[in-house]
């Protein structure tokens, strides 16, 4: 049995883990962007119909105290009070008929609105 290509999805422990198909987007928009050094800025924010709300953005650099994630060349960057949210949060890129985008599995959600970005814990 041969070993993997690449590391695995799943975040070890509590970290954030960051997808294949992620990955591959990320790398994209990023090489778009003409901003190898950026990352995308995972946040949650009071609001939303569930009461928290996932925000993402594009940073260009880590904040002091962020805590980042790594895969395959592509960063992450959580802020210290947003990640005790999002502990064990993997980040994958979705593709359907009707939408496309990122979303968070986050084990933490206890529930979560229909439009899956707002969420309780």
């Amino acid at each position: 049995m041969s070993a993997p290509l690449s590391t695995p999805t799943k975040p070890a422990g509590k970290g954030i883990g960051i997808g294949e198909t992620a990955v591959v987007r990320l790398k994209r928009l990023l090489e778009e962007r003409n901003t190898p050094e950026a990352g995308l800025r995972l946040a949650v924010k009071g609001g939303g119909c569930s009461g928290l709300a996932y925000h993402m953005e594009w940073t260009e650099k880590a904040k002091e105290r962020d805590k980042v994630f790594e895969r395959d060349g592509v960063r992450v960057f959580v802020d210290p009070k947003s990640y005790l949210y999002l502990m064990g949060t993997e980040l994958v890129y979705e593709e359907t008929l009707l939408a496309a985008g990122f979303k968070l599995q986050n084990p933490n959600e206890k529930t979560a609105c229909g439009c899956g970005e707002s969420f309780s814990v």
